[in-house]
């Protein structure tokens, strides 16, 4: 029996935080407590370029046993950007703590156009799904509120693992909780978690969205996804 799988990364191949991802939330808690705020999120955004646990993808995070855990230990991030773009230390911590109920507000996320067509198109084809994604804790949830539920057998998320993309453990847990394969293909927008990682566990990976002189295989939308599968000799 032919058993192929599609494993799909999420935020930025699938679905998106509208109006922006950690920085515009962080902004958006800021502006609910000071309307006036000048501070923009061009000020805010250098200060969150390390501290998050994709940012060493290479040290597992095996101590983060509950959701909880995991936003406790970025509110420090949180608050020292707040205070780096002139917030008062005990306010910045206050608004530190809000940071995570912006961010997972289920209405705030989206589905990219075409998302939901293709991957019907995929399951025709005989193709199965599951996301693999460095992420929140809240993702299974928010996977669900877009409807996303009916398509994807499963979910592997590195909040909940402790691995993230590019590590090989990544992959292996997916292959892991795959079983017995036939066919299995990464599909995702970042060419080094997504295709690099895939490559070094053996698995051939499609790059979307945004380009890169080294990737093999590119779709710039998801619609052309089923195509290049048939083309590349995936399918």
């Amino acid at each position: 029996m032919i058993n192929k799988w599609l494993l799909w990364d999420f935020d930025g191949t699938l679905g998106y935080r509208f109006g922006g991802s950690f920085t515009a939330s962080m902004l958006e808690v800021l502006r609910r407590h000071d309307p006036a705020t000048a501070v923009v999120r061009e000020q805010i955004s250098p200060h969150l370029q390390a501290g998050f646990p994709w940012h060493e993808p290479q040290r597992p995070h095996m101590h983060i046993l509950s959701a909880d855990q995991w936003w406790t230990e970025l509110e420090p991030v949180f608050r020292r950007a707040y205070e780096a773009v002139g917030v008062p230390a005990e306010r910045a911590v206050k608004l530190a703590a809000q940071v995570r109920a912006v961010y997972v507000e289920p209405s705030a996320w989206r589905l990219f156009d075409g998302v939901l067509p293709t991957l019907d198109r995929l399951s025709g084809a005989g193709w199965r799904h599951m996301i693999v994604s460095n992420h929140v804790p809240e993702l299974a949830d928010i996977v669900q509120h877009l409807g996303l539920g009916q398509h994807v057998q499963a979910v592997i998320n590195s909040a909940e693992t402790g691995y993230e993309k590019p590590h090989s453990q990544a992959f292996a847990l997916a292959l892991q909780a795959i079983g017995n394969w036939t066919k299995v293909v990464m599909i995702g927008d970042s060419f080094a978690a997504d295709v690099q990682g895939a490559a070094a566990a053996g698995i051939p990976a499609i790059l979307v969205r945004k380009t890169h002189a080294e990737a093999k295989l590119y779709c710039a939308d998801l619609a052309a996804v089923p195509q290049m599968l048939a083309d590349g000799g995936l399918a």
